[in-house]
């Protein structure tokens, strides 16, 4: 496989002053070449260097990671690469090469100027030329500025729309349908965002689609199974079915409360009822009163129920603050 040497330039940690600029109109023109993210991502070899990378970089900035099984930084690199590539949508493609079976790349490479005396070695192709380049193990933030740093050169820039952000502020306007639309497309970019994950599943809730619901709870990675936003999303997920389930109840179960002060369960009921209709408060102190009463009841359901509500409300709700403070005073006075 032979090479144009005229297509290695440029020096690592800079851009060549010589890199081509695009022939038309940059942003659409690279939009146009996009592709989607899930395809953004391949294994490369010897054989398909020039097609893969070389003729690839005509239409779409291609980045080369040059990694090994036995090389520790390339384990904590290439997902990173990964993660900002797939968070670019397109708009630019990853190579992975295993230096160990394309022994004959590398060293046509080296020849050509190419530095390849360690990996991680990440390359950065436009235009049928290397435009930047760096070895060894970056973090996320550098990363991400080399790719920005890229996509300029090549007339583009990353998404411009904050999809995570567009969806979180959907779901706090309500806009349930919406927000599951916006989470899952963030989910495309980064399938192992635990945030993502978490607000997919609440704003199912919000929707009150408990089967999809379910299923996203299912899919979620098993690594991230207990994250904390995780479990908080569970818990809404939980404590909304109960809630609608007594919900239906809610006037009965007040009365009985009334008539039954000492009936435990009864508020226990409402509890759970006013919290699915959006009276947090309520909720709260007649969780606080079950424990004033008995904080063994029902092996500390009440506790349970309460230190659920906030992980369903989030740590920073004005609510949760409140009431943590008033469970923590009951509980060590």
């Amino acid at each position: 496989m032979a090479f144009d040497e005229d297509l290695i330039i440029g020096k690592p940690g800079r851009v060549p002053a010589r890199a081509p600029a695009p022939a038309s109109a940059p942003s659409s023109g690279l939009a146009a070449a996009s592709a989607p993210a899930s395809a953004s991502i391949i294994d490369g070899s010897q054989e398909t260097f020039v097609d893969e990378v070389i003729d690839a970089s005509r239409d779409v900035p291609v980045i080369v990671d040059f990694w090994a099984t036995w090389c520790g930084p390339c384990k904590t690199l290439t997902p990173a690469l990964e993660k900002v590539v797939r968070a670019a949508g397109g708009r630019v493609r990853l190579v992975k090469i295993d230096v160990d079976r394309n022994q004959a790349l590398v060293a046509q490479l080296s020849q050509l100027g190419l530095p390849m005396q360690s990996v991680p070695t990440v390359a950065a192709f436009w235009q049928g030329q290397i435009a930047d380049l760096f070895s060894g193990a970056l973090p996320e933030s550098e990363i991400k500025r080399f790719v920005e740093a890229l996509l300029k050169l090549a007339g583009g820039a990353m998404p411009a729309a904050d999809l995570f952000g567009e969806a979180k502020a959907a779901f706090q306007d309500q806009q349930f349908d919406l927000a599951a639309q916006l989470f899952s497309q963030s989910l495309e970019q980064d399938p192992e965002s635990p945030e993502a994950w978490g607000g997919l599943i609440r704003a199912l809730v919000g929707l009150e689609d408990d089967e999809s619901a379910s299923e996203a709870i299912a899919q979620v990675p098993a690594k991230l199974a207990e994250h904390a936003e995780i479990t908080a999303a569970k818990n809404a997920f939980t404590l909304s079915v109960e809630g609608r389930e007594a919900r239906a109840a809610l006037a009965g179960l007040e009365e009985k409360v009334a008539e039954a002060p000492d009936d435990l369960q009864a508020r226990y009921d409402l509890a759970t009822a006013q919290n699915a209709n959006g009276q947090r408060e309520a909720a709260a102190e007649g969780l606080l009163e079950i424990l004033r009463r008995d904080r063994a009841w029902n092996e500390g359901a009440a506790r349970a129920q309460l230190i659920r509500f906030f992980d369903a409300w989030g740590a920073a709700d004005p609510a949760t603050l409140r009431y943590r403070r008033r469970l923590s005073a009951l509980l060590f006075s």
